[in-house]
């Protein structure tokens, strides 16, 4: 799955055309490196956002397409 897509889905940023802009501003790292939108991501991988004042570090568990509002945070954990 697309890195943009998996942010909205999960709900880590609200909107897929905000998540794309932050992966083109370089705001969107995984595993240490700056990613483009287009990155495919894989269970394991650390994601790095670094919007707003404290940035956010998760580590993916798993990719569905889909996700729930309830169980969005189920595909990821947050790290520090």
């Amino acid at each position: 799955m697309r890195l943009d897509k998996y942010l909205k889905v999960t709900r880590l940023i609200k909107r897929r055309t905000v998540a794309n802009e932050a992966c083109d501003t370089g705001r969107i790292l995984v595993n240490d490196k700056v990613a483009r939108a287009s990155y495919d991501v894989k269970v394991g991988d650390i994601i790095l956002i670094n919007m707003g004042q404290k940035p956010l570090k998760v580590k993916v568990l798993s990719v569905s397409e889909y996700a729930t509002k309830e169980n969005a945070a189920e595909n990821y954990t947050v790290i520090d």
